[in-house]
């Protein structure tokens, strides 16, 4: 039976890089939550998808709301789902598409600030706040929702092992571009390979691809 690998360094990687990355980014987080505002003030700053964090837990990750208010999907919203909300708007391929990848090429929920945003990952930057409070950490598989965790088959205790994080190998190794199934592969893999050699090879190929703004949409 696979296994996750341990890996006793990761917290304090955590802890020390989400810390710094705060301090230095605080002033460009302000800015983007001023915009976010600006842009569409019907709705909050910070938007937050509910996913499984390490043992299964539910967890709230935390984004810089990408997508007009009266399109968002979740509990207090009009649509609890993606797909209800593409189906309402009369756009059943884009639906068949998002229940494929868990993704859109081009989602007409976006703002055009959103567009901006996710093409440079800053939409991700309030993660930074769930690594501090251990939600996430800085490298690991992605967060999964629980009915993405079918896509990982008997292995979903596996992902689960491990904390997930802001980024990963799926990340740097195509990111949207690449199809579920591969990314599945490399959650996995990450899972049993991982240590600190692996994460900052991680972190620089991070931001070579988010100041290349490769692979994201």
């Amino acid at each position: 039976m696979r296994k996750a690998r341990p890996y006793p360094a990761a917290r304090v990687l955590d802890l020390v890089g989400a810390a710094v990355l705060l301090l230095l980014l605080a002033p460009l987080a302000v800015l983007i939550a001023a915009a976010v505002k600006a842009g569409d003030a019907t709705g909050p700053v910070l938007y937050r998808h509910h996913r499984l964090g390490r043992g299964g837990r539910p967890i709230a990750v935390l984004k810089f709301r990408t997508m007009w208010w009266s399109h968002s999907t979740g509990p207090d919203r009009p649509w609890a789902t993606a797909t209800e909300a593409l189906l309402a708007m009369g756009r059943a391929d884009l639906a068949a598409e998002y229940a494929e990848h868990h993704k859109l090429v081009a989602d007409p929920r976006v703002t055009p600030l959103g567009r901006v945003l996710r093409r440079t990952s800053l939409d991700e930057l309030p993660q930074l706040l769930n690594v501090l409070r251990g939600d996430l950490g800085l490298v690991g598989p992605r967060p999964v929702t629980a009915e993405e965790l079918g896509r990982y088959g008997a292995h979903g205790d596996l992902l689960l092992a491990v904390r997930p994080g802001i980024t990963g190998l799926w990340q740097v190794s195509g990111r949207s571009g690449i199809a579920y199934a591969e990314r599945v592969r490399l959650d996995l893999h990450y899972v049993q390979q991982r240590g600190l050699a692996l994460d900052l090879a991680i972190l620089a190929r991070t931001t070579v691809s988010v100041l290349a703004g490769r692979g994201a949409y």
